[in-house]
């Protein structure tokens, strides 16, 4: 720029020159030191040489840009330091931008042309002031548009960390980057991307807020995808592979191939039971894996990395046979069994059922729990599905055996209720023996359910009802060790006997006749009729007849009826036979009748008529 300014002086000079002026030696020529004017000197008259200074400053502003503050102007960058970045822009000062509105480009380098901002032309020390920040700002509203209609890639700088994700100048304006977009991969730390560039692509733009967001994982995946087929067009079944332990889940492991991901499935990183894959590999180990199978439409791929070393079954002991005792540890407990490890990566089921001699089934949580150690016997063993069935009770003496010995029907013996039932009582007779008491067989009296009178844990006596060896089945009865109060209400109140009784209540089929405090019967509708034609009403005292005893039901059936219906049917009966009589003795006189016996007729007839 000095040299612009030389050559315009000398320019100008050369102009100033032609015109008529006095003449004296020039600045520059070689005079003697006596022989120099100085008079002209300082009167600045060999300098313009007759020119006014005016013309000369007019004849320099016309070789310089014209700088308009507050506009957006372009310059060339003559140097850079660490605080500020110097801009020539064609004014008679080259103007200064501080150093940081650059750090969008690190590659920005002396003799680029540069947009700045004229914030002042001439600051209190002369100096030309310039924005690059700004002049960024009035045009790139339009250069994100732009990039965003044409889907290009565009440079930004990171220049914060926010809640949940990051802060990156675009073109000037401060753009959203979502954590979930730097990476395709799962970010551990994410202050590592402050004060980096990276390439972006504008996934949104909201208008009326003018908030724009970006993505870094969009271009990634781009590439990705094209690294995943061409990964996935060489893979073959029972192929190994290396890769990298990306992300370990509850489910499984992540390994990155070199592009592409595929996942381990929990149940193939181990022959044994893991509760977590971090048991086998951790974060960014490099592991061996083979393919079990993938899709190529999906993406998908499906490793395995205990297919790598020899199944546990293969070293199970060939002379281990159906009969012979194990020992293992529980690793995992289900309400129906327990498995056993009899050795890494080798178990056997003990069912429920195999666990105790009880026929009542329990859940295995009531035997075992993980962690113990037990010996058991083999049920099964099956070597090619690689299934073994195991027993506990087994390894103890059937307590069912010689059942009928110990426990003969009629025999009485204390029990301890185990489980109570709306059908019954479980009582246990010894470890493993368990009989059913019938609701009907705890009481004399009818219950509605057996906790009324008895609970969990209670001691009851009981005698033995009937078994089932075959089955494992015994029935008790309590009921039997109390006197049975049926006795007594049939003698109390034989069949025939007439008695005094009140309606206590009614139902759709008769009533309820209380005979004293502690006594019920029950009397039909059709035998609550009384002799005037009326049904008899709640609270009412009446003659009832008993005319039957149910044990079955314990139930006194009775009627008021027939206390009177009875009577007349016998009074009919008798009338009836003293008719015959009569009838018979007439028979026999019929010959000797005479005119007095008509009235006699008359008299039997009406008396059969009667009796009718």
């Amino acid at each position: 720029m000095e040299e612009n300014k030389n050559v315009a002086v000398e320019a100008n000079t050369e102009e100033t020159v032609q015109a008529p002026a006095k003449k004296s030696a020039p600045l520059n020529a070689s005079v003697a030191p006596e022989q120099f004017d100085w008079d002209a000197f300082e009167s600045e008259a060999s300098i313009y040489d007759g020119s006014s200074k005016e013309q000369i400053e007019d004849a320099y502003s016309k070789t310089l840009s014209k700088v308009v503050e507050n506009e957006v102007v372009e310059g060339v960058i003559e140097s850079i330091s660490k605080r500020e970045v110097v801009v020539n822009i064609g004014y008679k000062s080259d103007g200064v931008v501080a150093a940081p509105e650059f750090r969008y480009n690190p590659e920005l380098k002396v003799g680029d042309k540069v947009e700045v901002y004229v914030e002042s032309a001439e600051d209190r020390k002369g100096q030309l002031i310039l924005s690059h920040k700004k002049a960024r700002q009035l045009r790139s509203w339009d250069q994100v548009n732009e990039a965003f209609d044409k889907n290009e890639i565009v440079k930004g700088y990171i220049k914060t960390r926010t809640k949940g994700g990051m802060i990156v100048d675009v073109f000037g304006i401060e753009a959203f980057l979502p954590g979930s977009q730097i990476d395709i991969k799962p970010i551990r730390d994410y202050d590592v991307y402050v004060d980096q560039n990276m390439d972006f692509k504008i996934v949104k733009i909201n208008h009326e807020f003018r908030n724009v967001v970006v993505s870094h994982k969009a271009l990634l995946e781009a590439e990705l995808e094209k690294q995943k087929s061409e990964i996935i067009g060489k893979l073959e079944k029972g192929q190994v592979l290396e890769g990298t332990v990306k992300n370990i889940t509850n489910y499984g492991v992540f390994v990155d191939l070199g592009g592409v991901d595929g996942l381990i499935h929990i149940t193939d990183l181990s022959w044994s039971r893991i509760n977590n894959p971090e048991e086998i590999v951790k974060l960014d180990e490099k592991i061996k894996v083979v393919v079990l199978d993938f899709n190529e439409q999906q993406k998908r791929i499906a490793l395995g990395l205990k297919q790598l070393s020899a199944h546990p079954w293969d070293n199970l002991d060939a002379n281990l046979k159906e009969g012979d005792k194990v020992s293992g540890k529980v690793v995992l407990i289900a309400d129906y069994g327990a498995f056993i490890e009899i050795l890494p990566g080798v178990e056997g089921l003990i069912h429920v059922s195999e666990m105790s001699w009880s026929p009542r089934l329990r859940i295995a949580q009531d035997f075992l729990k993980v962690g113990d150690e037990v010996e058991a016997q083999i049920l099964s063993l099956d070597r090619e599905a690689r299934k073994m069935s195991l027993g506990l009770k087994q390894l103890v003496a059937n307590p069912w055996e010689n059942i009928q010995e110990r426990y003969p029907v009629g025999s009485q013996h204390t029990a301890v209720v185990r489980n109570i039932t709306n059908f019954g009582v479980f009582a246990e007779l010894e470890d493993g023996i368990e009989g059913l008491i019938h609701i009907s067989d705890l009481s004399w009296d009818k219950i509605k359910h057996p906790s009324e009178m008895i609970q969990p844990g209670d001691k009851l006596e009981v005698i033995i009802l009937d078994f089932d060896e075959t089955n494992h089945k015994l029935s008790l009865g309590h009921k039997q060790f109390l006197p049975n109060p049926w006795d007594e209400l049939e003698s109390k109140y034989p069949v025939g006997m007439e008695l005094q009784g009140t309606v206590a209540s009614t139902t759709d089929k008769g009533a309820n006749i209380s005979l004293d405090e502690n006594t019920e019967a029950f009397c039909f509708s059709k035998d609550l009729v009384k002799e005037d034609g009326k049904t008899a009403v709640v609270g009412e005292t009446l003659t009832f007849k008993v005319i039957e005893l149910r044990r079955s039901t314990r139930r006194i059936l009775v009627s008021h009826t027939r206390t009177y219906a009875e009577a007349k049917a016998e009074k009919a009966a008798s009338e009836a036979e003293t008719a015959k009589k009569a009838v018979k003795k007439l028979n026999n006189n019929i010959e000797k009748t005479t005119l007095g016996d008509i009235s006699e007729l008359a008299a039997l007839k009406d008396m059969l008529d009667n009796a009718k």
